[in-house]
């Protein structure tokens, strides 16, 4: 808890395992005397859930679990959210010291737990709090502002503070007593407006005459100032499926000050992407895009929730076309990585992990067999390996709820169901490129632009065969190159998977100093090389000779790629103010430098800038080339006779200057004579 509140949520990686205890995993029935199944009996205890639950979400990799209402509910075939008794854990996986012990286990492994909390609504039961009294104690009298009809369920009069302070009270303990790390508000839409879920003449107006529940409103202002105010970390997060403004803004801007909100929205355009056939899903790309409009109107989690798996709407896996269960899964894959790429936190309900093929069903445990099957253990792998991937990468996370979190790199390829973009953090080096493929085409040599020159390397691929994919992918380092693409000067080419998400991590390129620094490590190495074994049939152990030849031979390449450089440039007539001596000696330090692996490049700009300056700086130029030919090759005699080595700085220097100038020199090379005659025939 102490870590908790001094560290900011928003900053850290946030990926949900949301649990219902009671079908997560069962027990077979106990029977009685009579051979009768004794009821509850199939259920697992706090104490037995604890290290079991807590063991598979560390290998599954996700930070937190969010339990569905534990507080005590009637039917044991239930959801809870029909809530009776709001300060007790239910008794169906044993005592309140029991569900102390399973936070607490929680909490020693590392492991956050946000509690489902339910103030919009409460059931008949006689034995709850409707008419408590015998009077509309907690709701209010009007059935028009006091009921439900669609949920058959009581609305709490917000209004009244015995009734707000009640819940605030309420919420309080939660996470005082049993320190829950956050609270989820169920159904926030509902409170928020009076109309919701009734037809005209069922509802009773503001006294604006607007259909804002202003009551409910300032009572989720109360109670999250009120619950911030304790400054322990805990977190409180809105399922909220409307465009009501602010959910997660600041109470004293007018913003409700919830931590987070639940993205609907996404959620439904997504999946309604993911429904259709590849074929067709062009037509719906922007159902895939739309959502970064808004991404950052509030603090979002993205949810594929218990909402999803029911009520006919199938699993998540048999919510993805294909004709064979590879093809469905190399989409669920793909979706997943989406998920995992888009700005927000993450949250995913039980059994969807591995693929559950069936839909969520209460009165029963997942099914755990079917990781006896190849395809939805590879999916479990996967995910494991998706979340450690999220974990370990502050880009997918950190600057969530910023923009400069992320950046299209191109997302408007909707024929080829094509999207790419960026997550970032502050540092550069961070940076991700994420490209999802969501079409059945693979592509060869796809060009994308980069944002920055440098190295490019795959670091996850849901298409990858360990997964259960194609293993369509990029296992070499890819350099970028100066080729526009996507409106950038930088890209590459890369393989695309068909129906996958591939990320890319990237290095920037060496530094000259590195790059030279490297280029001596080899030298360094060849020459070490060289002593052991001797080379041309000189003695092994004479180093400095080997290394006087591996240095005059990349001289003598470099030196005739200069010169050859120089020759083809067209020199300007005007001559330039620079000295014979100044231009010599510049070209001269460009050859050497050029002995010290220099890149040739550089050579070739500082000899292209002298030959610009006039002739007398093209006929030194070529006259210094061909000098240090010389020298790097024994064999080929100078025009003129070598002098002694100087045995000081100061004489190396003077031994450095050139003659004076003159029309022709014998110590010239033919180049040089050409560049002169060239010279004083355009003069004249």
């Amino acid at each position: 808890m102490k870590e908790r509140a001094v560290s900011d949520s928003k900053k850290r990686p946030m990926s949900i395992y949301e649990v219902h205890l009671g079908s997560w995993k069962r027990k077979e029935f106990s029977l009685d005397e009579a051979g009768e199944a004794v009821p509850g009996s199939e259920f697992y205890n706090y104490r037995e859930l604890a290290p079991e639950l807590a063991a598979y979400v560390k290998e599954m990799g996700y930070t937190h679990i969010e339990l569905l209402p534990v507080m005590e509910h009637p039917l044991d075939a239930s959801w809870g959210y029909q809530v009776t008794g709001y300060y007790a854990p239910t008794s169906r996986y044993g005592t309140p010291d029991d569900f102390m012990y399973f936070m607490d286990y929680m909490h020693s492994q590392g492991i956050g737990v946000i509690l489902d909390w339910v103030p919009a609504h409460f059931p008949r039961d006689s034995w709850g709090m409707a008419q408590f009294d015998g009077t509309c104690v907690y709701e209010h009298k009007d059935p028009r502002q006091g009921a439900h009809p669609h949920w058959g369920t009581l609305i709490y009069n917000y209004g009244r503070p015995q009734v707000s302070n009640f819940l605030i009270a309420n919420a309080m303990f939660w996470a005082d007593k049993y320190h829950a790390d956050g609270i989820r508000f169920d159904a926030v839409a509902s409170m928020l407006y009076l109309d919701y879920g009734k037809n005209p003449g069922e509802w009773v107006a503001n006294m604006y005459g607007g259909h804002e529940n202003l009551e409910a409103v300032e009572f989720l202002k109360h109670l999250n100032s009120v619950f911030k105010g304790r400054k322990d970390g805990a977190v409180l997060i809105a399922e909220e499926s409307t465009a009501w403004p602010k959910v997660t803004g600041n109470v004293k801007e007018d913003g409700l000050g919830f931590d987070y909100k639940w993205n609907m929205g996404w959620m439904n355009d997504f999946l309604g992407y993911m429904k259709c056939d590849p074929y067709f899903r062009c037509h719906h790309y922007g159902e895939l895009t739309f959502s970064m409009i808004y991404a950052y109107s509030e603090d979002f989690i993205l949810v594929f929730s218990h909402d999803e798996v029911v009520h006919g709407k199938g699993s998540m896996v048999n919510k993805m076309p294909g004709e064979t269960f590879e093809a469905k899964f190399a989409n669920l894959r793909a979706a997943y990585g989406f998920m995992t790429g888009h700005p927000g936190k993450k949250l995913l309900f039980m059994g969807q992990e591995f693929g559950q093929e069936k839909e969520w069903n209460e009165k029963q445990s997942l099914s755990w067999e079917l990781l006896e099957d190849k395809e939805h253990l590879q999916l479990k792998n996967y995910m494991a390996a998706l979340h450690a991937f999220y974990k370990a990468n502050p880009a997918l996370y950190q600057l969530d709820e910023k923009p400069e979190g992320f950046e299209w790199i191109n997302g408007m390829e909707w024929e080829k169901n094509l999207l790419i973009f960026l997550r970032r953090t502050r540092k550069k080096e961070d940076t991700l490129l994420v490209v999802c493929n969501f079409s059945n085409v693979e592509y060869d040599d796809f060009r994308i632009g980069v944002p920055y020159p440098g190295k490019y390397k795959e670091m996850f691929n849901s298409d990858a065969e360990s997964y259960g994919g194609t293993g369509v992918g990029n296992p070499r380092v890819k350099m970028s190159k100066k080729t526009e693409c996507d409106e950038r000067k930088n890209s590459i080419t890369v393989k695309l998977a068909p129906l996958s998400v591939q990320v890319f991590s990237y290095t920037k390129p060496e530094t000259g100093a590195a790059s030279n620094k490297s280029a001596k490590a080899k030298t360094a190495a060849k020459a070490a090389a060289e002593k052991k074994t001797g080379k041309k049939g000189k003695p092994a152990g004479k180093t400095e000779e080997a290394v006087k030849a591996v240095k005059a031979k990349k001289t003598t390449k470099t030196a005739q790629k200069a010169e050859k450089k120089v020759s083809e440039k067209t020199v300007k007539t005007a001559e330039k103010k620079q000295g014979t001596t100044t231009a010599t000696e510049k070209v001269e330090k460009a050859v050497k430098q050029a002995i010290d692996s220099k890149p040739v490049k550089t050579v070739e700009q500082t000899v292209d800038k002298l030959v610009k300056a006039g002739k007398s700086a093209a006929a030194e130029a070529a006259k210094a080339v061909e000098k240090y030919r010389a020298a790097a090759d024994p064999e080929k005699k100078p025009a003129t006779k070598p002098k002694t080595k100087p045995e000081t700085k100061s004489e190396a220097k003077l031994e450095a200057k050139p003659e004076t100038k003159t029309k022709k020199s014998t110590g010239m090379s033919e180049l040089g004579e050409e560049l002169q005659r060239k010279f004083e025939t355009e003069e004249r």
